[in-house]
């Protein structure tokens, strides 16, 4: 091996604090605005005191259903940013919050994906692995949104690799394979790191070789595969 590719969001950075924090920070402040109607107002008190970790979790996984059905050369490119935005606008709506916040406030809000806290280990880590290998991110994220994390994060990486650039997501092949290229590596000198076993699976069946870091909340198991 002489390249490690990183997944990001969950392997990396902690995506479900951060973006439940900002939506929290948000949604009570919102709460202090004297023009909100007061059926919007009980929506949002329920939703601030119940909800919110659900709510990212919706939003997180609008983004899985999003990169897993999109067709390359079929579905309109769309980037990463632009899917957060549009998929927040929709899950508020659907909450009973159309409208509650403004289209700055809403593309403000979405870019907090690319501040998220990186887990206590992740800089460290990839900065001891910079001795010996090439670490780089391979990541559905387009590549403002890595280049923010990278350096806000302080992580370490060498090469950003973005499945933009392929305009692709994974599990595509033209994501794992142009990433190799792209390394100027055949893919079994490369190998990927996650901490989601569908993307290990995927890259495993392009031939490269795979990395599994266990990280809180984010495998998802199906009930017969939990031990």
């Amino acid at each position: 091996i002489k390249a490690l590719a990183f997944d990001v969001f969950g392997t990396v950075v902690d995506w479900r604090t951060s973006i439940t924090t900002a939506l929290t920070t948000a949604l009570i402040l919102k709460l202090t605005s004297p023009s909100l109607p007061p059926s919007v107002r009980t929506t949002l008190t329920t939703l601030t005191t119940l909800s919110i970790p659900a709510l990212a979790q919706q939003w997180r996984s609008s983004y899985g259903r999003f990169t897993r059905t999109y067709l390359p050369g079929t579905t309109p490119w769309k980037d990463i940013d632009t899917h957060h935005r549009d998929s927040l606008t929709e899950l508020l709506a659907s909450h009973g919050l159309e409208g509650v916040f403004s289209h700055s406030e809403i593309e403000t809000l979405s870019k907090q994906w690319h501040f998220l806290t990186p887990w206590e280990d992740s800089a460290p880590g990839i900065k001891r692995l910079n001795a010996r290998y090439v670490t780089a991110t391979l990541s559905n994220g387009n590549l403002s949104l890595l280049r923010d994390l990278n350096e806000t994060g302080d992580l370490g990486f060498r090469e950003l690799i973005s499945a933009e650039e392929f305009k692709a997501y994974k599990p595509n092949a033209k994501v794992y394979l142009g990433a190799c290229e792209k390394l100027g590596l055949e893919p079994g000198e490369v190998a990927m790191v996650a901490a989601h076993l569908g993307d290990l699976e995927a890259a495993r069946g392009y031939g490269m070789r795979t990395v599994y870091v266990e990280r809180r909340g984010e495998e998802e198991w199906k009930v017969e595969e939990e031990r």
